[in-house]
Protein backbone atom coordinates (compact mmCIF):
# COMPACT_ATOMS: atom_id res chain seq x y z
CA UNK A 1 0.00 0.00 0.00
CA UNK A 2 2.77 2.34 0.98
CA UNK A 3 4.47 1.57 -2.49
CA UNK A 4 1.29 2.50 -4.46
CA UNK A 5 0.65 5.39 -2.54
CA UNK A 6 4.43 6.68 -3.12
CA UNK A 7 4.11 6.04 -6.87
CA UNK A 8 0.61 7.93 -7.38
CA UNK A 9 2.07 10.74 -5.73
CA UNK A 10 4.78 11.13 -7.61
CA UNK A 11 2.72 10.65 -10.94
CA UNK A 12 0.18 12.90 -10.24
CA UNK A 13 2.52 15.58 -8.79
CA UNK A 14 4.69 14.69 -12.21
CA UNK A 15 1.23 15.31 -14.26
CA UNK A 16 0.28 18.23 -12.29
CA UNK A 17 3.82 20.05 -13.32
CA UNK A 18 3.93 19.10 -16.74
CA UNK A 19 0.20 20.98 -17.04
CA UNK A 20 1.30 24.01 -15.64
CA UNK A 21 -1.65 25.59 -14.19
CA UNK A 22 -0.45 25.72 -10.76
CA UNK A 23 3.16 26.66 -9.81
CA UNK A 24 5.93 24.10 -9.72
CA UNK A 25 6.69 24.87 -6.46
CA UNK A 26 3.54 24.68 -4.79
CA UNK A 27 2.66 21.10 -6.68
CA UNK A 28 6.01 19.53 -5.54
CA UNK A 29 5.68 20.78 -2.18
CA UNK A 30 2.34 19.69 -1.93
CA UNK A 31 3.44 16.55 -3.11
CA UNK A 32 6.28 15.93 -0.50
CA UNK A 33 3.66 16.94 2.24
CA UNK A 34 1.17 14.11 1.00
CA UNK A 35 4.18 12.15 1.43
CA UNK A 36 4.37 12.83 5.22
CA UNK A 37 0.44 13.11 5.71
CA UNK A 38 0.44 9.69 4.51
CA UNK A 39 3.11 8.55 6.43
CA UNK A 40 4.99 7.49 3.35
CA UNK A 41 8.13 9.31 4.95
CA UNK A 42 8.34 10.88 8.46
CA UNK A 43 9.58 14.21 8.83
CA UNK A 44 13.51 13.41 9.80
CA UNK A 45 13.42 10.99 6.53
CA UNK A 46 12.31 14.23 3.96
CA UNK A 47 14.89 16.22 5.64
CA UNK A 48 17.35 13.51 4.85
CA UNK A 49 16.20 13.08 1.32
CA UNK A 50 16.52 16.82 0.40
CA UNK A 51 19.66 17.09 -1.22
CA UNK A 52 20.72 20.30 0.64
CA UNK A 53 24.34 20.73 -0.77
CA UNK A 54 22.37 21.45 -3.88
CA UNK A 55 20.22 23.71 -2.32
CA UNK A 56 22.87 25.82 -0.31
CA UNK A 57 25.03 25.93 -3.72
CA UNK A 58 22.09 27.34 -5.84
CA UNK A 59 21.34 29.37 -2.74
CA UNK A 60 25.00 31.00 -2.72
CA UNK A 61 25.13 31.18 -6.93
CA UNK A 62 21.85 33.14 -6.05
CA UNK A 63 23.39 35.76 -4.01
CA UNK A 64 26.21 36.48 -6.11
CA UNK A 65 24.25 36.87 -9.32
CA UNK A 66 21.60 39.03 -7.59
CA UNK A 67 24.56 41.75 -5.75
CA UNK A 68 26.49 41.88 -8.68
CA UNK A 69 23.94 42.44 -11.36
CA UNK A 70 23.49 45.69 -9.14
CA UNK A 71 26.85 46.72 -10.62
CA UNK A 72 25.16 46.83 -14.21
CA UNK A 73 28.09 44.34 -15.28
CA UNK A 74 25.96 41.96 -16.44
CA UNK A 75 24.19 44.92 -19.30
CA UNK A 76 27.54 45.04 -20.10
CA UNK A 77 28.76 42.08 -21.05
CA UNK A 78 25.57 41.31 -22.92
CA UNK A 79 25.82 44.39 -24.85
CA UNK A 80 29.12 43.34 -25.57
CA UNK A 81 28.31 39.81 -26.64
CA UNK A 82 25.81 41.59 -29.00
CA UNK A 83 28.26 43.70 -30.57
CA UNK A 84 30.84 40.75 -30.70
CA UNK A 85 28.29 39.47 -33.61
CA UNK A 86 27.14 43.14 -34.82
CA UNK A 87 23.42 41.73 -33.27
CA UNK A 88 22.71 39.32 -35.89
CA UNK A 89 20.51 36.65 -34.37
CA UNK A 90 22.30 33.40 -35.98
CA UNK A 91 25.75 34.32 -34.21
CA UNK A 92 23.82 35.29 -31.66
CA UNK A 93 23.28 31.80 -31.21
CA UNK A 94 26.28 29.94 -31.95
CA UNK A 95 27.93 32.09 -29.09
CA UNK A 96 25.43 31.27 -27.14
CA UNK A 97 25.85 27.77 -27.45
CA UNK A 98 29.94 28.11 -27.18
CA UNK A 99 29.90 29.82 -24.15
CA UNK A 100 27.72 27.96 -22.37
CA UNK A 101 28.87 24.29 -23.45
CA UNK A 102 32.37 25.65 -22.13
CA UNK A 103 31.79 27.26 -19.36
CA UNK A 104 29.55 24.39 -18.16
CA UNK A 105 32.82 21.90 -18.71
CA UNK A 106 35.02 24.27 -16.68
CA UNK A 107 32.86 25.86 -14.20
CA UNK A 108 29.89 23.78 -13.74
CA UNK A 109 26.93 23.64 -15.40
CA UNK A 110 24.34 25.37 -12.61
CA UNK A 111 26.88 28.38 -12.46
CA UNK A 112 27.14 29.08 -15.89
CA UNK A 113 23.25 29.37 -16.76
CA UNK A 114 23.18 31.36 -13.34
CA UNK A 115 25.82 33.53 -14.41
CA UNK A 116 25.07 33.38 -18.23
CA UNK A 117 21.05 33.88 -18.35
CA UNK A 118 20.44 37.26 -16.92
CA UNK A 119 22.87 38.78 -19.70
CA UNK A 120 21.19 36.49 -22.35
CA UNK A 121 17.45 38.00 -21.78
CA UNK A 122 18.93 41.02 -21.31
CA UNK A 123 20.32 41.01 -24.99
CA UNK A 124 17.19 39.20 -26.40
CA UNK A 125 15.02 41.95 -24.56
CA UNK A 126 17.20 44.67 -26.42
CA UNK A 127 17.06 42.82 -29.76
CA UNK A 128 13.55 41.88 -29.55
CA UNK A 129 14.71 38.23 -30.79
CA UNK A 130 12.27 35.44 -29.23
CA UNK A 131 13.86 34.07 -25.83
CA UNK A 132 12.55 30.46 -26.32
CA UNK A 133 15.62 29.21 -28.77
CA UNK A 134 18.13 30.66 -26.54
CA UNK A 135 16.68 29.50 -23.41
CA UNK A 136 16.61 26.03 -25.17
CA UNK A 137 19.90 26.04 -26.30
CA UNK A 138 21.35 27.25 -23.08
CA UNK A 139 19.76 24.58 -21.48
CA UNK A 140 20.78 21.64 -23.88
CA UNK A 141 24.39 23.17 -24.50
CA UNK A 142 24.62 23.43 -20.40
CA UNK A 143 23.62 19.48 -19.76
CA UNK A 144 25.94 18.80 -22.87
CA UNK A 145 28.92 20.67 -22.08
CA UNK A 146 28.52 19.40 -17.76
CA UNK A 147 28.84 16.18 -19.27
CA UNK A 148 32.81 16.42 -20.58
CA UNK A 149 34.31 16.88 -16.99
CA UNK A 150 34.48 15.68 -13.43
CA UNK A 151 32.93 19.45 -12.32
CA UNK A 152 30.57 19.79 -14.68
CA UNK A 153 27.23 18.57 -13.28
CA UNK A 154 26.37 17.41 -10.32
CA UNK A 155 26.42 13.50 -10.98
CA UNK A 156 29.55 13.45 -12.30
CA UNK A 157 30.92 15.35 -8.88
CA UNK A 158 29.17 12.40 -6.76
CA UNK A 159 30.91 9.64 -9.20
CA UNK A 160 34.07 11.55 -9.30
CA UNK A 161 34.08 11.03 -5.08
CA UNK A 162 32.41 7.29 -5.37
CA UNK A 163 35.61 6.46 -7.91
CA UNK A 164 39.26 6.97 -6.12
CA UNK A 165 41.03 6.75 -9.67
CA UNK A 166 38.91 9.02 -11.52
CA UNK A 167 40.46 12.64 -12.15
CA UNK A 168 39.47 15.87 -14.36
CA UNK A 169 41.52 14.23 -16.60
CA UNK A 170 39.95 11.26 -16.64
CA UNK A 171 36.72 12.29 -17.35
CA UNK A 172 37.57 14.69 -20.09
CA UNK A 173 39.84 12.13 -21.64
CA UNK A 174 36.54 9.44 -21.21
CA UNK A 175 33.72 11.63 -22.17
CA UNK A 176 35.25 14.52 -23.94
CA UNK A 177 35.24 13.11 -27.63
CA UNK A 178 31.84 11.78 -27.43
CA UNK A 179 30.22 15.10 -25.75
CA UNK A 180 31.85 17.16 -28.45
CA UNK A 181 30.82 15.19 -31.16
CA UNK A 182 26.89 15.20 -29.58
CA UNK A 183 27.48 19.17 -28.90
CA UNK A 184 28.26 19.91 -32.54
CA UNK A 185 25.13 17.79 -34.29
CA UNK A 186 22.81 19.41 -31.51
CA UNK A 187 23.97 22.62 -32.30
CA UNK A 188 23.36 21.95 -36.31
CA UNK A 189 19.63 20.70 -35.74
CA UNK A 190 19.17 24.11 -33.66
CA UNK A 191 20.34 26.15 -36.16
CA UNK A 192 18.46 24.03 -38.75
CA UNK A 193 15.22 24.69 -36.64
CA UNK A 194 15.41 28.17 -35.49
CA UNK A 195 17.50 29.93 -38.22
CA UNK A 196 14.06 31.16 -39.91
CA UNK A 197 12.36 32.09 -36.96
CA UNK A 198 15.23 34.99 -35.84
CA UNK A 199 14.97 37.35 -37.71
CA UNK A 200 17.61 40.17 -38.19
CA UNK A 201 16.28 43.90 -37.22
CA UNK A 202 18.72 46.01 -38.90
CA UNK A 203 17.85 49.23 -37.42
CA UNK A 204 18.04 47.59 -33.40
CA UNK A 205 20.95 46.19 -34.17
CA UNK A 206 22.58 49.66 -35.42
CA UNK A 207 20.90 51.02 -32.32
CA UNK A 208 22.97 48.50 -30.36
CA UNK A 209 26.27 49.02 -31.95
CA UNK A 210 26.12 52.62 -31.32
CA UNK A 211 25.84 51.92 -27.34
CA UNK A 212 27.91 52.42 -25.33
CA UNK A 213 28.55 49.57 -22.84
CA UNK A 214 30.02 50.90 -19.95
CA UNK A 215 27.41 53.44 -19.50
CA UNK A 216 25.85 50.64 -17.77
CA UNK A 217 28.43 50.38 -15.13
CA UNK A 218 28.46 51.69 -11.86
CA UNK A 219 32.35 52.10 -10.92
CA UNK A 220 32.59 52.07 -7.29
CA UNK A 221 33.51 49.67 -4.48
CA UNK A 222 30.42 47.42 -5.05
CA UNK A 223 31.93 46.61 -8.53
CA UNK A 224 35.60 45.84 -7.10
CA UNK A 225 34.01 43.78 -4.37
CA UNK A 226 31.67 41.95 -6.60
CA UNK A 227 34.12 40.98 -9.17
CA UNK A 228 36.82 39.91 -6.36
CA UNK A 229 34.03 37.43 -5.17
CA UNK A 230 33.12 35.97 -8.30
CA UNK A 231 36.38 35.64 -9.42
CA UNK A 232 37.57 33.95 -6.10
CA UNK A 233 34.59 31.59 -6.39
CA UNK A 234 34.97 30.64 -10.23
CA UNK A 235 38.84 29.97 -9.34
CA UNK A 236 37.89 27.80 -6.63
CA UNK A 237 35.80 25.88 -9.13
CA UNK A 238 38.66 25.78 -11.20
CA UNK A 239 41.18 24.81 -8.60
CA UNK A 240 38.60 22.08 -7.04
CA UNK A 241 40.42 19.01 -8.43
CA UNK A 242 43.41 20.56 -6.29
CA UNK A 243 42.56 21.77 -3.06
CA UNK A 244 40.03 19.33 -2.51
CA UNK A 245 36.98 20.91 -0.86
CA UNK A 246 33.90 20.72 -2.25
CA UNK A 247 32.11 23.42 -4.81
CA UNK A 248 29.12 23.74 -2.12
CA UNK A 249 31.81 25.10 0.26
CA UNK A 250 33.45 27.24 -1.96
CA UNK A 251 30.27 28.91 -3.29
CA UNK A 252 28.80 29.33 0.37
CA UNK A 253 32.69 31.33 1.46
CA UNK A 254 32.18 33.34 -2.20
CA UNK A 255 28.65 34.50 -1.40
CA UNK A 256 29.30 35.27 2.78
CA UNK A 257 32.48 37.34 1.88
CA UNK A 258 30.28 38.75 -0.93
CA UNK A 259 27.72 39.73 1.41
CA UNK A 260 30.12 40.99 3.92
CA UNK A 261 32.27 43.04 1.39
CA UNK A 262 28.75 45.06 0.79
CA UNK A 263 27.33 45.36 3.92
CA UNK A 264 27.13 49.10 4.15
CA UNK A 265 26.34 49.34 0.64
CA UNK A 266 23.32 47.03 -0.09
CA UNK A 267 20.75 45.47 2.59
CA UNK A 268 20.69 41.62 3.15
CA UNK A 269 17.18 41.93 2.75
CA UNK A 270 17.45 43.29 -0.72
CA UNK A 271 19.55 40.71 -1.75
CA UNK A 272 17.36 37.71 -0.17
CA UNK A 273 14.75 39.67 -1.69
CA UNK A 274 16.19 38.67 -5.19
CA UNK A 275 16.99 35.30 -4.20
CA UNK A 276 14.52 32.71 -6.70
CA UNK A 277 12.94 31.19 -4.12
CA UNK A 278 10.43 29.62 -6.11
CA UNK A 279 13.31 27.36 -7.66
CA UNK A 280 14.39 26.49 -3.93
CA UNK A 281 11.78 25.47 -2.67
CA UNK A 282 10.71 23.24 -6.19
CA UNK A 283 13.87 21.43 -5.37
CA UNK A 284 12.90 21.10 -1.87
CA UNK A 285 9.61 19.45 -2.92
CA UNK A 286 11.43 17.23 -6.00
CA UNK A 287 14.15 15.80 -3.39
CA UNK A 288 10.89 14.21 -1.17
CA UNK A 289 8.95 13.13 -4.10
CA UNK A 290 12.27 11.42 -5.40
CA UNK A 291 12.77 10.51 -1.93
CA UNK A 292 9.28 8.74 -1.62
CA UNK A 293 10.47 6.81 -4.60
CA UNK A 294 13.36 5.60 -2.65
CA UNK A 295 12.38 5.11 0.60
CA UNK A 296 9.36 2.60 -0.80
CA UNK A 297 12.43 0.80 -2.78
CA UNK A 298 11.26 1.07 -6.53
CA UNK A 299 14.35 2.60 -7.46
CA UNK A 300 16.30 -0.06 -5.74
CA UNK A 301 14.26 -2.62 -7.30
CA UNK A 302 14.91 -0.75 -10.90
CA UNK A 303 18.83 -1.17 -9.85
CA UNK A 304 18.07 -5.17 -8.78
CA UNK A 305 16.33 -5.59 -11.97
CA UNK A 306 19.01 -4.45 -13.86
CA UNK A 307 20.81 -7.21 -12.60
CA UNK A 308 19.42 -9.99 -13.21
CA UNK A 309 18.19 -8.95 -16.31
CA UNK A 310 22.08 -8.20 -17.38
CA UNK A 311 23.71 -11.53 -15.83
CA UNK A 312 26.42 -9.95 -14.79
CA UNK A 313 27.61 -9.79 -18.88
CA UNK A 314 29.46 -6.17 -18.91
CA UNK A 315 28.36 -5.25 -22.41
CA UNK A 316 24.42 -5.70 -21.37
CA UNK A 317 24.99 -4.31 -17.86
CA UNK A 318 26.57 -1.02 -19.48
CA UNK A 319 24.37 -0.45 -22.30
CA UNK A 320 20.88 -1.11 -19.42
CA UNK A 321 23.00 1.25 -17.17
CA UNK A 322 23.53 3.97 -19.85
CA UNK A 323 19.67 3.67 -21.00
CA UNK A 324 18.09 3.51 -18.05
CA UNK A 325 20.20 6.28 -16.24
CA UNK A 326 19.33 8.19 -19.47
CA UNK A 327 15.47 7.72 -19.50
CA UNK A 328 15.04 7.96 -15.48
CA UNK A 329 16.82 11.10 -15.54
CA UNK A 330 14.67 13.08 -17.94
CA UNK A 331 11.64 12.10 -15.17
CA UNK A 332 13.33 12.45 -11.98
CA UNK A 333 16.57 14.73 -11.01
CA UNK A 334 19.42 12.66 -11.75
CA UNK A 335 20.87 14.02 -8.52
CA UNK A 336 19.10 11.70 -6.30
CA UNK A 337 18.68 8.82 -9.14
CA UNK A 338 23.39 8.52 -9.01
CA UNK A 339 22.43 8.96 -5.47
CA UNK A 340 21.12 5.64 -5.62
CA UNK A 341 22.80 3.79 -8.58
CA UNK A 342 26.63 4.45 -6.81
CA UNK A 343 26.09 1.79 -4.45
CA UNK A 344 24.88 -0.89 -7.09
CA UNK A 345 27.79 -0.26 -9.39
CA UNK A 346 30.15 -0.59 -6.81
CA UNK A 347 28.04 -3.58 -5.55
CA UNK A 348 28.83 -5.08 -9.15
CA UNK A 349 32.74 -5.85 -8.26
CA UNK A 350 31.21 -8.50 -5.40
CA UNK A 351 29.75 -10.40 -8.34
CA UNK A 352 33.27 -10.71 -9.99
CA UNK A 353 33.19 -7.57 -12.27
CA UNK A 354 36.50 -6.23 -12.01
CA UNK A 355 36.78 -3.69 -14.31
CA UNK A 356 33.72 -1.95 -14.06
CA UNK A 357 34.87 1.73 -15.04
CA UNK A 358 32.86 1.42 -18.62
CA UNK A 359 29.23 0.95 -16.10
CA UNK A 360 30.71 3.97 -14.38
CA UNK A 361 30.95 5.94 -17.66
CA UNK A 362 27.76 4.86 -18.78
CA UNK A 363 26.08 5.97 -15.94
CA UNK A 364 27.84 9.69 -16.25
CA UNK A 365 26.87 9.67 -19.64
CA UNK A 366 23.25 8.33 -19.09
CA UNK A 367 22.47 10.60 -16.42
CA UNK A 368 23.85 14.20 -17.08
CA UNK A 369 22.95 13.61 -20.91
CA UNK A 370 18.76 12.21 -20.16
CA UNK A 371 18.85 15.57 -17.95
CA UNK A 372 17.76 17.10 -21.27
CA UNK A 373 14.40 15.13 -21.75
CA UNK A 374 12.36 17.63 -19.44
CA UNK A 375 12.66 21.20 -17.73
CA UNK A 376 13.11 18.80 -14.25
CA UNK A 377 15.49 15.72 -15.83
CA UNK A 378 18.57 18.12 -14.27
CA UNK A 379 19.43 21.08 -12.01
CA UNK A 380 20.32 23.47 -14.69
CA UNK A 381 17.16 23.19 -16.48
CA UNK A 382 15.07 24.29 -13.28
CA UNK A 383 17.03 27.01 -12.65
CA UNK A 384 17.28 28.15 -16.38
CA UNK A 385 13.25 27.70 -16.06
CA UNK A 386 12.97 30.02 -12.29
CA UNK A 387 15.34 32.87 -13.94
CA UNK A 388 13.32 32.91 -17.37
CA UNK A 389 9.87 33.06 -15.65
CA UNK A 390 10.81 35.76 -13.67
CA UNK A 391 11.86 37.64 -16.53
CA UNK A 392 8.65 37.31 -18.58
CA UNK A 393 9.99 34.37 -20.22
CA UNK A 394 8.19 31.40 -18.86
CA UNK A 395 9.51 27.98 -20.63
CA UNK A 396 6.30 25.79 -21.57
CA UNK A 397 7.15 22.34 -20.03
CA UNK A 398 5.86 20.44 -22.73
CA UNK A 399 7.21 22.92 -25.50
CA UNK A 400 10.59 22.01 -24.41
CA UNK A 401 10.03 17.99 -23.65
CA UNK A 402 9.23 17.92 -27.46
CA UNK A 403 12.35 19.47 -28.40
CA UNK A 404 14.39 18.09 -25.32
CA UNK A 405 13.21 14.22 -25.74
CA UNK A 406 15.08 13.55 -29.38
CA UNK A 407 17.93 15.46 -28.33
CA UNK A 408 17.86 12.98 -25.40
CA UNK A 409 17.30 10.25 -27.53
CA UNK A 410 19.75 11.26 -30.48
CA UNK A 411 22.49 11.96 -27.23
CA UNK A 412 22.20 8.36 -25.90
CA UNK A 413 22.10 6.43 -29.40
CA UNK A 414 25.78 8.16 -29.98
CA UNK A 415 26.49 7.27 -26.61
CA UNK A 416 25.64 3.84 -27.35
CA UNK A 417 27.83 3.23 -30.15
CA UNK A 418 30.59 5.13 -28.84
CA UNK A 419 30.52 3.14 -25.27
CA UNK A 420 30.39 -0.52 -27.23
CA UNK A 421 33.03 0.67 -29.72
CA UNK A 422 35.57 1.83 -27.00
CA UNK A 423 34.80 0.06 -24.12
CA UNK A 424 32.87 -3.29 -24.59
CA UNK A 425 34.31 -4.53 -28.01
CA UNK A 426 37.15 -6.49 -25.63
CA UNK A 427 34.63 -8.41 -23.65
CA UNK A 428 33.03 -9.78 -26.63
CA UNK A 429 35.69 -11.91 -27.39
Amino acid sequence: MTTMLALLIFVASYCLIMTEKWNRAIVALSGGALLLITEVLDWEEAIGFIDWETIALLFSMMVLVSITKKTGVFSFAAIKLAQMVKGRPVPLLIVTALFTAVGSAFLDNVTTVMLFVPVLLSLVDRLKLPAFPYLLTTILCANIGGTATLIGDPPNIMIGQAVEHFTFLSFLYHLGPVVLIIFTLVLAIILLLFKNKLIYDQHLAHQLMDMNARENVVVDKLLFHSILALMLTITGFMLHPIIHMDITTIAVSGALLLLFLTDKQIEVERVFEEVEWVTLFFFIGLFMLVGGLEKVGIIDEIARGMMVISGGDMPVTSMMMLWISGLLSGIVDNIPFVAAMIPVVQELQGYGMMNVDPIWWSLALGACLGGNATLIGASANVVVAGIAASHKHPIPFIKFALYGIPVMLLSLLICSVYVFLRYLVPFLS
